[in-house]
């Protein structure tokens, strides 16, 4: 709704407002938005370029400047072999960068996207996460992203609004959004982390590093110099009472403290050095393992989760027990 209140495609209350000048009296066709809808309404009857052309027919533009424009556009979005070819006949990545060309074709001021990635696979998903960040980028274009997927807002955004029912509970950059949850309601949409000091770390090449935190050794993804502390979701942390199979990395024992039951998932409380950490795993992963306060299990760390900090950001997290309401939430990303 809020997308579509930008647009000027629904009525509202209030006021829009574009580099602080008023746009409510303006129709959508003069407000340059570019719009990539959810389920991106290519049509089936024209080709890849028909399609991107087709905004700009529309305006009136000449049939040579359509040419050079849509040319301009299958090259940056990497669909030139695909001109001719019909939606019926391209895949789903396919299908999105064909509707985002169309998207960007009159050049607008604001980019509005609405779960671009959400009918996508995992795969293709993270790949366009990363070219859209990229392009983006090379554009200097404002963007409103629209996602129910944190990863895809922390991995895309410059700044994050989480929105509960049509109101902004905190706007800030990534990193303040997932360290300092402003209330209740963000920090159940985004999680606690758990903080881990660092007193080594030593780079290993291929984007990776080996961090020492007290007894424990993790490999991380690298992100800077030096590494002082991690972080990791309690969502993002495996725990098995059977020692897992293969090499050992990001893999500890460790001995059940607490256990909390929440709506969604169940809390556990564990310890394997000297701070306790918090892990959240589904109810049925815990009815099948039949856990118990005091049982000795096992750890495994999400790789690409852990997140690594250097002195020059120190994390501070908000203690929230037992928030609820996950699935009310979105994260606008800009």
């Amino acid at each position: 709704t809020l997308l579509d209140v930008v647009a000027g495609l629904t009525e509202y209350e209030g006021h829009v407002f574009f580099d602080g000048k008023s746009v409510d009296r303006e129709p959508p066709q003069d407000r340059k938005i570019g719009y990539l809808f959810q389920d991106l309404v290519l049509f089936p009857h024209l080709d890849v370029a028909s399609n991107i052309a087709y905004p700009l027919k529309a305006q009136g533009w000449s049939a040579q400047k359509i040419k050079r424009r849509v040319d301009e556009l299958l090259d940056l979005v990497r669909i030139r072999p695909l001109f001719n070819r019909y939606p019926a006949h391209l895949s789903g990545g396919e299908k999105q960068r064909v509707a985002l060309a169309r998207a960007l074709a009159p050049s607008p001021n604001i980019l509005l996207l609405d779960e671009p990635l959400s009918s996508l696979d995992l795969q293709t998903s993270r790949y366009l996460r990363f070219e859209l960040k990229a392009l983006h980028q090379m554009l200097g274009m404002t963007s409103l992203y629209v996602t129910h997927e944190l990863t895809e807002a922390e991995e895309i955004a410059d700044k994050i609004a989480v929105v509960y029912d049509g109101r902004i509970e905190q706007f800030g950059s990534p990193r303040e959004v997932f360290f300092y949850p402003s209330n209740e309601k963000v920090a159940s949409f985004i999680g606690s982390p758990n903080i881990l000091e660092c007193e080594k770390s030593r780079t290993l090449g291929h984007g990776l590093v080996e961090v020492s935190c007290g007894r424990l050794t993790f490999i991380a993804p690298q992100e800077g110099n030096s590494v002082r502390r991690i972080a990791i979701l309690p969502k993002d942390i495996y725990i098995s009472p059977f020692p897992p199979p293969g090499p050992g990395v990001n893999r500890f024992a460790a001995r059940i403290l607490k256990i909390k039951m929440l709506p969604e998932s169940v809390r556990l409380t564990v310890k394997a050095d000297r701070k306790p950490l918090v892990a959240e795993i589904p109810h049925h992963i815990f009815e099948t393992f039949d856990l118990k306060i005091g049982q000795k299990v096992f750890l495994i760390f999400k790789l690409k989760k852990i997140k690594t900090y250097s002195d020059a950001f120190y994390p501070r997290v908000a203690k929230i027990e037992g928030a609820q309401g996950k699935e009310d939430a979105h994260a606008f990303s800009l």
